[in-house]
């Protein structure tokens, strides 16, 4: 299980680290999910043929049914979340986008009979306040409008997204990840299509960022997140998911020289120890 942990924090911290990467590409929103979930996609059919694996999917039609929506849901959910982001700012699209989790943890005694401990909801609240903390000002500044919608609609495609990969367990580690996201990448193919056509110009000085953010952070990403999420319990997913825009923040203010507020520094201690106290709380139950 420790590997798996190691895995899935690898993940957050690769995905936390995507704005970082996308400040340096000069294309819009959709086309930088379509170039990454198409890099990514490529990636992971190369890493397959290399390691000689064979799909198994044809044994689990119904697991692959499960990895559709949730390939669907993901793409579905990048582009709300990068329209979000467009629109609103990154802080408040961040916050809508990671009531995700709470939704997951709403769910997940009926759709997995998993149990909401004390301790495991003491530190959920912990981290819905660091979230809060982190993004207060934002939050004050900005109204309803199409913008907070789709951050609130990138929440319930991550809610759909992190459900439906757990129900595919049939189908893990690479596989998984290969069929989650080339399902995203035809999904925002066909969105991309429909909005602007196929022509994309990609200034040079873009490439390298590019090819970076879709084999690094969505390939190798991608695969250390799918290959770890079945095996954790969702409130697990749930809770140590926060650690990604925690991540985004941290690096901001490394990379990006944005100042981290007082107020700031004690979310994310809030978000940080609310996840570590509900995951030792868990562990200590019999």
């Amino acid at each position: 299980m420790k590997t798996v942990y190691f895995k899935y924090i690898s993940a957050l911290l690769l995905f936390g680290s995507n704005g970082i990467v996308a400040s340096y590409i000069s294309l819009n929103s959709y086309e930088i999910v379509l170039l990454r979930t198409l890099i990514g996609s490529a990636f992971l059919v190369v890493v397959f043929v290399i390691s000689r694996q064979k799909f198994q999917s044809r044994k689990h039609k119904k697991d692959f049914g499960y990895l559709i929506v949730s390939g669907v849901a993901m793409g579905a959910g990048w582009m709300f979340l990068y329209e979000a982001y467009a629109r609103i700012g990154v802080s408040v699209a961040t916050l809508a986008y990671y009531c995700g989790p709470v939704i997951v943890m709403a769910l997940a005694p009926a759709l997995f009979h998993e149990n909401i401990t004390a301790g495991k909801l003491l530190g959920f609240l912990a981290v819905l306040a660091g979230m809060f903390f982190v993004n207060k000002q934002a939050l004050w500044q900005s109204g309803f409008s199409w913008g907070l919608l789709c951050g609130i609609l990138s929440a319930v495609m991550y809610a759909f997204m992190v459900i439906f990969n757990k129900k595919a367990a049939g189908i893990t580690g690479l596989e998984n990840s290969l069929c989650q996201l080339a399902v995203s990448f035809l999904t925002v193919g066909l969105f991309t299509l429909m909005k602007q056509g196929v022509t994309i110009s990609i200034p040079p000085q873009s490439i390298l960022p590019i090819l970076l953010l879709g084999i690094v952070n969505t390939g190798a990403g991608c695969y250390l997140y799918f290959s770890s999420i079945p095996r954790l319990p969702a409130q697990s997913v749930a809770i140590w998911g926060y650690l990604e825009p925690v991540s985004a923040l941290i690096f901001s203010a490394v990379w990006l020289n944005e100042r981290l507020t007082p107020l700031q520094f004690i979310g994310t201690a809030f978000i940080l120890g609310g996840a570590a106290f509900a995951e030792r709380y868990r562990r200590k139950r019999p």
